[in-house]
């Protein structure tokens, strides 16, 4: 009997999901969002694995996002097993490479469940079925890769060929052919209609061991500078920082490229129970599930004579409202707003890429901007004035700071801050407000047991986030 003891899921977390703008940005990507149900696509899949035979997770992710992971798995009652933070994105094959460095250390004889942290699996039971029947042939020392039975004729997915006479309809691995690239639309109905063929998922099971001696054969220099990153890195608070150095060697490359399109001990794991890697707004009204009028419309949102639209409302202050739309994408957001025929829904990058190109902060940047000590989201502007409206999370500390241009007034909505203004400290509770002069150090602390939410107003010739002088760090540099 196999024990399952040692199967270790490895979420992948980085990416900017520019397809799925303007609720999801480079900021907070949309593994991080409630784009299908109460959960964000981040705990979905940690989830999944929340079962016996399955260790905790490790998580590979970037810094930005690192308190993020840890308060999404807090909320869903998980802790993981490692966060290992990338400094900077290097695709995929870098990523699988140092979980399987710091899991071999752990266990030698660990099995790897490698996915991407943003993708839909409706059924989580047929899901781990599956993982269990791949779990021998992983055992063998096989590279197992899970392939999903197309429903229609994808040209947005790359494929998996299966070895002749091996099924589709199996319930074990079966021999792979060959990878084959995103197709034309003539060739991917040729494809499904074979039934030879299924969509290439990206999710991965495999031994520590079996994958990094992959890498000893067909990318040793991945597997050199990827070693001395795990090496060398240091401890942050419960993250490993992965070194810079070595890590800026590292090539930017996929795994598929950099090792299962080279080895010859692959095999493909058929999944027939639903899978969709929700990678644009098509993707999210499919997955949603039209009404009989073809219509997935959200809180705040009132279709009038639509049909096969999408219309979405992600502010509970904006009430978004189609009216004659047939086949149309509308999202609205705090601070922008999409409107899109469906059938263009992959140009929503091309929008993004505008956006940078007129320096709009709303390409990349969420409304709401999330630090490990709580969030502040601007609510008003204007010449030489910002109105913010901050929560701060109960043991939440802001970091001693001060500014060159610009004064502050707090107004306690709710719980009680411990502010501290030079070399004084006092408590203010809820309906209080205290003023913050120019160039005076200063912090805010919520002592209390309840979120503390304020009204910020700031004033002064300058009000961009880089005025702020650090004078002392509590969560690490620039997240205070």
């Amino acid at each position: 009997m196999v024990d399952l003891l040692n199967v270790h899921p490895v979420l992948l977390c980085g990416g900017s999901g520019t397809r799925l703008w303007p609720l999801s940005r480079q900021s907070y990507p949309k593994q991080f969002t409630r784009l299908i149900g109460n959960q964000s696509l981040f705990q979905a899949s940690a989830l999944r694995t929340l079962a016996e035979g399955f260790a905790a997770p490790v998580v590979v992710t970037g810094d930005s996002f690192r308190f993020i992971v840890l308060e999404q798995l807090a909320a869903v009652e998980m802790s993981p097993a490692a966060v290992l933070i990338e400094p900077d994105g290097r695709n995929t094959a870098p990523a699988v490479l140092v979980a399987a460095l710091w899991l071999i250390q752990q266990d030698p004889e660990a099995v790897m469940l490698v996915s991407a942290s943003d993708h839909v699996i409706p059924d989580d039971a047929a899901f781990r079925e599956a993982v269990m029947a791949a779990v021998p042939s992983a055992l063998e020392g096989k590279l197992v890769t899970f392939g999903i039975q197309p429903t229609r004729p994808e040209t947005g997915y790359g494929y998996l060929e299966l070895g002749e006479g091996c099924s589709a309809e199996a319930n074990d691995p079966q021999p792979l052919r060959r990878f084959v690239e995103k197709p034309n639309a003539e060739r991917a109905a040729l494809m499904l209609q074979s039934g030879n063929f299924l969509w290439n998922a990206g999710i991965f099971l495999f031994t520590a061991r079996a994958v990094l001696d992959a890498f000893k054969i067909h990318a040793p220099e991945l597997l050199e500078h990827g070693g001395a990153a795990l090496a060398e890195a240091t401890r942050d608070l419960s993250f490993t920082r992965l070194a810079p150095e070595p890590w800026s060697k590292l090539e930017n490359i996929s795994i598929d490229y950099a090792i299962m399109e080279k080895a010859t001990n692959l095999v493909v794991m058929p999944y027939r129970a639903g899978w969709s890697d929700l990678g644009g707004w098509e993707a999210v009204w499919q997955e949603t599930g039209p009404d009989e009028t073809g219509n997935v419309v959200s809180e705040h949102a009132t279709a009038i004579a639509c049909s096969g639209s999408l219309l979405r409302s992600e502010a509970p202050g904006v009430e978004l409202v189609g009216i004659g739309l047939e086949d149309m994408i509308a999202v609205a957001m705090p601070d922008a707003v999409l409107v899109a025929k469906r059938a263009d829904a992959q140009r929503v990058k091309d929008a993004v890429a505008a956006l940078k190109e007129r320096g709009a902060k709303q390409a990349g940047a969420f409304p709401t901007e999330l630090r490990p000590w709580g969030s502040s989201e601007r609510i008003a502007g204007g010449e030489r004035f910002q109105v913010n409206h901050v929560v701060v999370k109960p043991g939440g500390v802001l970091a001693l700071q001060s500014h060159l241009h610009r004064s502050e007034h707090w107004i306690v909505v709710q719980g009680t801050a411990r502010v501290t203004i030079d070399d004084e400290t006092r408590l203010v509770g809820e309906s209080q407000s205290v003023y913050i002069p120019l160039g005076a150090p200063h912090r805010m602390e919520n002592p209390g047991k309840v979120p503390l939410v304020l009204i910020e107003v700031q004033t002064g010739g300058y009000l961009d986030e880089d005025d702020i002088v650090r004078l002392e760090e509590v969560y690490g540099p620039a997240t205070d």
